[in-house]
């Protein structure tokens, strides 16, 4: 069983990504977070295999809190798959730069 995260500002999208993952026998959604700062709550919280972490969030960004996570060594086993809206290159590289291990365009 996968454990995966949800973290984005948007309700919707965490909603969409939350129906689109439950329809997977193996993948289970273990909790949503709005902003950076309630994200690194919930990784220490319920150490998920993955987070989709929104790039852009309220708070704390998706690229700082990243970075917090590959840091901190009761969260390295967690892998950060980055999401964004915006096509930027400068965000991959920034992405992948603060320990992403990808990036993916909503």
């Amino acid at each position: 069983m996968i454990r995966v995260a949800l973290a984005d500002d948007q309700i919707l999208v965490r909603a969409g990504f939350r129906a689109l993952l439950a329809a997977q026998p193996d993948i289970e959604v273990v909790g949503e977070a709005a902003d950076g700062e309630q994200a690194l709550a919930l990784m220490r919280e319920r150490h998920p295999d993955v987070v989709l972490m929104d790039i852009r969030m309220p708070v704390l960004d998706g690229l700082a809190a990243t970075r917090r996570i590959t840091e901190d060594p009761a969260l390295g086993e967690v892998k950060v798959v980055m999401l964004t809206t915006f096509e930027l290159d400068e965000y991959v590289f920034e992405a992948i730069r603060s320990g992403a291990s990808g990036f993916l365009v909503k």
